[in-house]
C-alpha cells in the first residue's frame, strides 16, 4: 500500500468511527430517553392476568333483589374459584344485597357486568370478626374493611358496577364518639403495645375502610363506581403493584379519601374521577413509631389523567408518612374544588421523609386555602419532636385560578428546613395573599405569577397559619 493509498484508508477508517460514535451516542441518547424515572416504573406495573373461566353468582344462589343476603354465596364462590386455579366471579345486573365482607382471594377477578350494583349492609357488626388491618397508619384489629385481601396475589375488582356501601345509616355518623379510641390507638403504637393486643372492633367507634388490601401484590381495581364509603374508599396497605383505573367516587361521608396508598410499591393511579369528603389522593407510609417499625417506605408512584372535587385536599402526601414516601410522579390533573390543590404535610412526630416529588401540568379550579403547600408542623403533634425530610420537589406548568388564602405556602420547621424545591411556570390568577414561606433552603421560583406579577425570589414572610382539614 503506497502512502496515497494509506492516507485515504486512515481517513476513511477514521470517517466510519466516527459515524460509530455518533450512531452509538445516538441509540443510547434515544435509550436514556426509553428509560426515564417514569418509563422505568412503569416497566414494573402490570395487571395481574386470570384463567378464562368465569363463576357467575347467579347460578349459585345469588338472588339479585336488593333484599337477599349473599354473603354465604359470594364467599363460596370466590373460594372456588380461587382453589380451582382461579378466573372471573361474575356479578350480573340487578342489585345484590350483602350482609358483610367481601373476602378476596389469590387469582380472583370479582367482575361487575354493565347495571350490577352491591349493596353492603348499614351494620357495623356485620363486619366481624375483626380482622388485621391499618387505621390511620397504626396496625390493629378492627371492623373488616368491605372488600378486604390479606396476602393474596393476583386480584382484581372490574367492570361497571356500582358499589354502595351505606355507610352514611351508621359507620358515617361515628366521629363524635371516636376521639378517645383514637388516642388509645396511637398511644398503643407510641408504646409498641403488641398488635395482637390491639383489638377493636365490637363496641368501638373506628370505622373501617371501603376497600383494603393489606400484604398483596398485583392489583387491578378498574372501572367500578363507589358511593357512600365508610371511610378511606381505596387502601392498598403494604402492598407491591398495584393498579387503580378508571374508577369513578362519589362518596361525600367525613374522612372519605379517594385512594391512600400506604407503604406500597410501583401503583399507578390513572383515569380516575373522585368526589370526595377529604382527599382526592393521600400517598401514606404509616404512622409515627408503627411505621418506623414496619420500615417499608411508599415509592415509585405514578397518578396521572384524573379529575378531583374534595372538601379537602387534592394531591396530598401524609401526614402519616413515618417509613417516607418517595420517587412520586403526579401529572396531567384537574382540580375543580378544595382545600389545598397540592399539599405536603407531616407533623412533629412523624419523622420520615418525602423526596423526590415530580408534579407536572395540574389546574386548579379553587382552593379555599393555598393553591401549592408544604407543611412540617401539621396540626395533632403529640409532643415527640422528630422532624421530617423533606427534600427535591419539582413543580411546573401548574395554574390555579383562585385561592382563598395564599397561593404558595412553604413552611418547615427550625433545624429541619426544607430543601430544595423548584416551582417553575407556577400561575395563580387571584389569591388574598402572594406566598408565606420560613424555613425552606433552596427554594426557587422560575416563571411563578401569583396576582398578576412575577415573583423572582421566595421572600420569608415568617409562620402564618392556614386553615387546615
Amino acid at each position: 500500500m503506497n502512502i496515497i493509498e494509506k492516507k485515504s484508508f486512515l481517513i476513511t477508517t477514521a470517517f466510519l468511527v466516527l459515524m460509530v460514535l455518533f450512531f452509538a451516542s445516538g441509540n443510547t441518547m434515544a435509550q436514556q430517553k426509553a428509560i426515564s424515572p417514569i418509563n422505568q416504573i412503569l416497566k414494573n406495573i402490570k395487571p395481574p392476568q386470570f384463567k378464562k373461566v368465569t363463576y357467575n353468582i347467579v347460578s349459585f344462589g345469588a338472588v339479585p333483589d336488593g333484599q337477599t343476603d349473599t354473603k354465604a354465596i359470594f364467599d363460596k364462590v370466590i373460594n372456588l374459584c380461587s382453589v380451582s386455579g382461579g378466573g372471573q366471579v361474575i356479578v350480573p345486573k340487578g342489585v345484590f344485597f350483602i350482609g358483610g365482607p367481601i373476602v378476596l382471594k389469590s387469582h380472583v377477578n370479582l367482575h361487575f357486568e354493565d347495571g350490577a350494583q352491591l349493596l353492603f349492609s348499614a351494620d357495623a357488626k356485620a363486619y366481624l370478626p375483626a380482622v388485621l388491618t391499618l387505621w390511620e397508619g397504626t396496625e390493629l384489629y378492627n371492623y373488616s374493611p368491605l372488600f378486604y385481601a390479606y396476602q393474596c396475589s393476583d386480584i382484581a375488582i372490574t367492570g361497571r358496577g356500582l358499589i354502595n356501601g351505606s355507610a352514611s345509616k351508621d359507620f358515617a355518623t361515628w366521629r363524635p364518639q371516636r376521639s378517645a379510641e383514637q388516642n388509645k390507638l396511637r398511644q398503643m403504637g407510641i408504646d409498641g403495645t403488641p398488635v395482637y393486643q390491639r383489638v377493636f372492633g365490637d363496641g368501638f367507634h373506628l370505622p373501617p375502610d371501603m376497600i383494603q388490601f393489606f400484604g398483596c401484590k398485583n392489583i387491578l381495581i378498574d372501572g367500578i363506581s363507589i358511593t357512600d364509603a365508610p371511610y378511606w374508599v381505596i387502601h392498598p396497605v403494604l402492598c407491591n403493584n398495584v393498579i387503580v383505573q378508571n374508577v369513578t367516587i362519589n362518596s361525600m361521608n367525613l374522612n372519605n379519601d379517594g385512594c391512600d396508598p400506604e407503604m406500597c410499591t410501583n401503583v399507578l393511579i390513572q383515569r380516575c374521577n373522585f368526589t370526595t369528603g377529604d382527599d382526592g389522593i393521600a400517598i401514606k407510609a404509616g404512622r409515627d413509631q408503627d411505621g418506623w417499625r414496619i420500615g417499608q417506605p411508599t415509592e415509585n408512584v405514578i397518578v396521572r389523567d384524573c379529575i378531583f372535587n374534595s372538601k379537602t385536599n387534592g394531591l396530598c402526601i401524609g401526614s402519616e408518612m413515618s417509613a417516607g414516601v418517595r420517587n412520586v410522579y403526579m401529572y396531567n390533573v384537574k382540580i375543580k374544588k378544595c382545600l389545598s390543590a397540592i399539599y405536603f404535610k407531616s407533623n412533629l412526630d412523624r419523622g420520615g421523609f418525602i423526596e423526590n416529588i415530580y408534579v407536572n401540568n395540574v389546574q386548579c379550579d379553587s382552593a379555599r386555602s393555598a393553591f401549592i403547600r408544604f407543611e412540617n408542623n401539621y396540626h395533632g403533634s403529640r409532643g415527640g419532636h422528630y422532624p421530617t425530610m423533606f427534600n427535591n420537589f419539582i413543580i411546573q406548568n401548574a395554574t390555579c385560578k383562585h385561592s382563598g388564602e395564599v397561593g404558595i405556602y412553604a413552611v418547615g420547621v427550625q433545624g429541619n428546613p426544607l430543601k430544595n424545591i423548584i416551582l417553575k411556570n407556577v400561575i395563580v390568577l387571584g389569591t388574598a395573599g402572594d406566598e408565606v414561606v420560613d424555613n425552606a433552603e433552596n427554594l426557587k421560583y422560575n416563571g411563578v405569577l401569583i396576582n398578576g406579577h412575577a415573583l423572582t425570589k421566595p421572600i420569608n414572610t415568617g409562620v402564618v397559619a392556614l386553615h387546615t382539614d
